[in-house]
């Protein structure tokens, strides 16, 4: 039983795993909310530390939830490694989900016969994966996350009168 249960333990811990691959040099672990997410690289340039992949977990229920989950993971894993940002590749979803399966058997031994049915439910759902960059950004408070402006529409021009 005791075997069993270390088992279930490092299954459900490996469901939850995140990765990084170093390319680069590492620095001295920081903490996780001083790490910047970036949707497209920072003007100015940065130097590449590892590539990054996630998961939401096993048990993780609703879009949003889980690209937050996939998402502190990116930054708790950079922050490990020194980098100070994240450079967002993408997300996918994994397969699978929720299912049903129902089975039934039966046989006959010696004169006497049996029969056996069971049903089966998954409740867990999709996870969903992300990949990233951990990046040194040499001067990240220059850096303006905020998406410029939408341009100001032109009022239209006046027609001659005839």
């Amino acid at each position: 039983m005791r075997n069993v249960l270390t088992l279930l333990l490092c299954l459900a811990l490996s469901a939850c795993a995140s990765s990084a691959l170093v390319t680069g040099t590492p620095r001295a672990p920081i903490d996780p909310s001083q790490v910047r997410v970036y949707f497209q690289a920072p003007p100015g340039g940065f130097e590449e530390i590892a590539l990054l992949e996630s998961n939401s977990g096993a048990f993780t229920y609703g879009e949003q939830n889980k690209m937050n989950s996939v998402v502190a993971k990116l930054r708790k894993e950079a922050a490990k490694l020194g980098a100070n940002g994240v450079l967002f590749r993408g997300t996918a979803d994994g397969y699978g989900g929720g299912g049903m399966s129902v089975g039934a058997g039966g046989g006959r031994v010696g004169g006497s016969s049996f029969s056996g049915g069971g049903v089966g439910i998954n409740i867990s759902p999709r996870q969903k994966y992300a990949r990233g960059i951990a990046i040194y950004v040499a001067n990240p408070a220059a850096v303006d996350e905020t998406p410029p402006p939408p341009a100001p529409a032109s009022a239209p021009e006046p027609q001659p009168q005839r």
